[in-house]
């Protein structure tokens, strides 16, 4: 299975699961709080990959590349900020009950 494919099926899932539970999806905090992960993602990534603390096999990437990190690397950030905002709604209204 490549990364992608991985990402894809993962991030689909949870996207569904957000829409299901959550009948007023924040998406303006979803988006800010997203593009301050992104871009630390990129610093971040990049460093690591960089010094070779972690490497990719290339035959499982799609090639795509920002700096030194292949772009399926950032699926795990864009999960994050989905994921988050949504427990934390959810665990918040289950403590106002």
């Amino acid at each position: 299975m490549t990364y992608f494919a991985l990402n894809a099926s993962v991030l689909l899932t949870l996207f569904v699961v957000l829409n299901l539970f959550l009948r007023k999806t924040p998406w303006k905090l979803v988006g800010l709080t997203l593009l301050a992960t992104m871009v630390l993602t990129a610093i971040f990534d990049n460093v690591i990959v960089g010094t070779e603390i972690v490497a990719y096999d290339a035959t499982k990437i799609l090639g795509v590349m920002i700096g030194l990190a292949p772009v399926e690397d950032f699926a795990y950030t864009i999960a994050a900020a989905l994921l988050i905002p949504a427990v934390w709604i959810l665990l918040g209204n289950r403590k106002n009950r």
